[in-house]
């Protein structure tokens, strides 16, 4: 089992609370919870509610859409993390490849959380913001690089 301290060590990889300070990540820590799966055994299935996002602690996750593979979830990577922002349905399926270890944060439980500390939503938002950012500037250097040729 992780400690709280390790857990946030984990929390600082996801792009979407690098904003968030290690005493905030802490509260988050402390909601998120450590899953064992087996391997081939679902983790959730394309059109399931969203309900929780998961962090790759060991091991590997397969993100599918039918028999198409979108992206691998390896140590230290997120998957599902939308689920925390929206109530759409999955647009993947997730099963692991192997044994692995996750962390796991419920939607519920973030959501709380976000009432009673504002400097984690402010952090989130901020790291979204980067995100989002960091993809306009990426679009525009494509389509100008496009429009060179």
């Amino acid at each position: 089992m992780l400690t709280i301290i390790e857990k946030v060590m984990v929390l600082q990889n996801i792009d979407d609370f690098a904003e968030v300070s290690t005493e905030q990540l802490a509260h988050l820590a402390m909601i998120s919870e450590e899953v064992d799966l087996s391997a081939g055994q679902p983790i959730y299935g394309e059109g399931d509610l969203s309900d929780a996002m998961y962090l790759v602690l060991s091991g590997r996750v397969r993100l599918h859409r039918g028999s198409r593979d979108v992206a691998v979830a390896e140590a230290n990577q997120a998957f599902g993390t939308w689920a925390l922002f929206d109530d759409e349905p999955r647009v993947t399926s997730a099963t692991p490849l192997e044994a692995s270890r996750v962390l796991r944060i419920y939607k519920e439980h973030f959501i709380d959380l976000l009432a009673d500390h504002v400097q984690i939503t402010q952090g989130v938002l901020k790291g979204m913001v980067k995100r989002l950012r960091g993809l306009v500037g990426r679009v525009r250097l494509n389509n100008d690089a496009g429009g060179l040729g």
